[in-house]
């Protein structure tokens, strides 16, 4: 029996809110916000039943006492479409930085990867 449920991704931001604007693009709806009336200091989006919230590098030390990397390949937000070469070409025109074209990975899947504002790795994939 597990006593855990509901995980969630908690990516790091030193600019709140232009990471939330990058994953509301994506599709993402915003469904919490920390504090409503200001500047949050904390956001979860959802995707078809995925959550990840973004949570700021300052509030995250201040509040918290960790010390979060908010650069870099940490982790990887993967999103499942019918068109990743279309996808793909959408995001980088859009100003995402291209980290990888779609290419044919394990002979079924067109795998290519983007990065959002922070640096975090989405990788965009299709079942061939």
């Amino acid at each position: 029996m597990s006593i855990f449920r509901t995980p969630q991704v908690i990516l790091f931001s030193d600019d709140l809110p232009r990471a939330v604007t990058f994953y509301k693009r994506l599709g993402f709806t915003e469904t919490f916000r920390v504090p409503i009336d200001s500047d949050p200091i904390h956001v979860d989006l959802v995707l078809d039943g995925y959550k990840i919230g973004i949570a700021s590098v300052a509030s995250t030390r201040d509040d918290h006492g960790l010390d979060p990397i908010a650069e870099g390949q940490r982790a990887a937000v993967i999103l499942w479409t019918d068109d990743t070469t279309a996808a793909y070409d959408n995001l980088v025109a859009g100003g995402a930085p291209a980290l990888a074209s779609p290419h044919v990975w394990l002979g079924r899947l067109l795998i290519a990867w983007i990065a959002d504002p922070d640096g975090n790795p989405i990788q965009i994939v299709q079942s061939l």
